[in-house]
């Protein structure tokens, strides 16, 4: 079985310590969260594993080979990321991006073929972009480019999809579309997330950082408790369970009209009328 396995990974910049003896196994067609303030060390974690940090102290395990003794390329072509923003210097069209996921498989100057632009086709019908195959990135709302930027992830044929914190600036419709997606795709998953209930609704664990240390680790019933929400934010909470047994989190807000509580995200949980996604309903 396929698996990602971190151990006493420490990281400092500028004499601060990011993060301190972490270590975690991620399976191989497991979703796993990454939740927790700002700052805590989500982004940091998952730069090593897609390779812009470099490890200073501890190891990181594909398959029991050091990520260290695995080349650039081969990495490539089993991890792919997906961010919350997109730059291009350039514009492409959709094709164009979605094509680009073939890059870690090609040697300079070798031409697309028919097998890469089959996988592009899929790729962009599963995220229901083929209608805009030919549109310039440029001109696509931000919920679009993120599902041409999954797409491009896909034709990567990955075994493993690193997303930092990639529905920040979308709309619930989009949030909900994108993670839908990920969640149905059968390989392994580590995301950072800041919508607790999402994480809730889609993760098979959770794991909660704070100053660079693990808190927790464990289902998202086992995590989203008013207690580690209090432990970890600060901040007051009630947690409801679904008919799922999903938990729920609505937030105490004390002195605003009269202390109400005001739920993250109030319609993720309507899962009466709303169809079911693995073991997950939203």
């Amino acid at each position: 079985m396929r698996e990602i396995r971190i151990e006493h990974l420490r990281y400092v910049v500028e004499g601060k310590q990011i993060l301190q003896d972490i270590s975690l196994t991620l399976g191989g067609h497991e979703f796993v969260g990454l939740i927790g303030p700002n700052g805590c060390g989500k982004s940091t974690l998952l730069k090593h594993l897609y390779r812009v940090n470099p490890i200073q102290q501890g190891q990181i395990y594909f398959d029991d080979v050091p990520l260290a003794d695995v080349s650039i390329r081969e990495s490539a072509q089993k991890i792919a990321v997906m961010g919350q923003f997109t730059h291009l210097d350039f514009d492409f069209s959709v094709m164009d991006i979605a094509l680009m996921g073939r890059t870690p498989y090609k040697k300079s100057f070798d031409d697309d073929n028919e097998y890469d632009y089959a996988l592009a086709e899929s790729a962009l019908n599963k995220v229901g972009m083929w209608h805009a195959k030919n549109r310039s990135f440029m001109t696509l709302s931000g919920g679009e480019q993120q599902r041409v930027m999954l797409a491009r992830a896909l034709v990567q044929a990955p075994e493993y999809l690193i997303l930092d914190e990639p529905t920040n600036h979308l709309d619930i419709t989009y949030q909900l579309e994108l993670l839908k997606i990920v969640k149905s795709l059968g390989i392994g998953v580590v995301a950072a997330l800041h919508e607790l209930n999402l994480a809730a609704l889609f993760c098979d664990r959770i794991c909660v950082l704070k100053d660079g240390i693990i808190q927790q680790l464990g289902t998202p019933k086992e995590v989203i408790t008013e207690s580690t929400l209090f432990n970890v934010y600060g901040v007051e909470s009630v947690i409801n369970y679904d008919e799922y047994d999903i938990p729920h989190a609505r937030y105490v807000v004390e002195d605003l009209h009269r202390s109400k509580c005001y739920e993250a995200a109030p319609n993720i949980c309507n899962v009466k009328e709303s169809p079911m996604i693995g073991d997950h309903h939203v």
